[in-house]
């Protein structure tokens, strides 16, 4: 019965871990929403592939003074494969604005 209980809760930490919630478990360690980019590359290594993200909504890509775009214009999604899953972090100002993990 205990075993039963331990395997349930920790299916259950597995799938909250993947359920978008700002957190992205990499072995034994743990990316949340906040962390620096040089956690990013030390935890996951260079991405697969990097891209503008889209701006948030309303937004509009704002300019600041001197014509530059304010980070709620989206930053960059920086994509990576793991197995069947793809993981898209989003940094802005050199810091994880958000984590999506579109996969089983």
């Amino acid at each position: 019965m205990r075993s039963l209980v331990v395997l349930l809760l920790g299916l259950s930490m597995t799938c909250l871990a993947h359920a978008g919630s700002g957190t992205l478990r990499v072995g034994s360690q743990v990316l949340v929403v906040g962390d620096s980019v040089a956690r990013v590359v030390e935890l996951l290594g260079k991405p697969a592939y990097r891209s503008h993200a889209k701006p948030a909504s309303g937004s509009h890509g704002r300019r600041r003074k001197g014509g530059h775009r304010s980070s709620s214009a989206g930053g960059e999604q920086w994509q990576y494969r793991q197995g069947r899953r793809i993981v898209t972090i989003v940094v802005a100002d050199g810091k994880v604005a958000s984590i999506r993990d579109d996969g089983s």
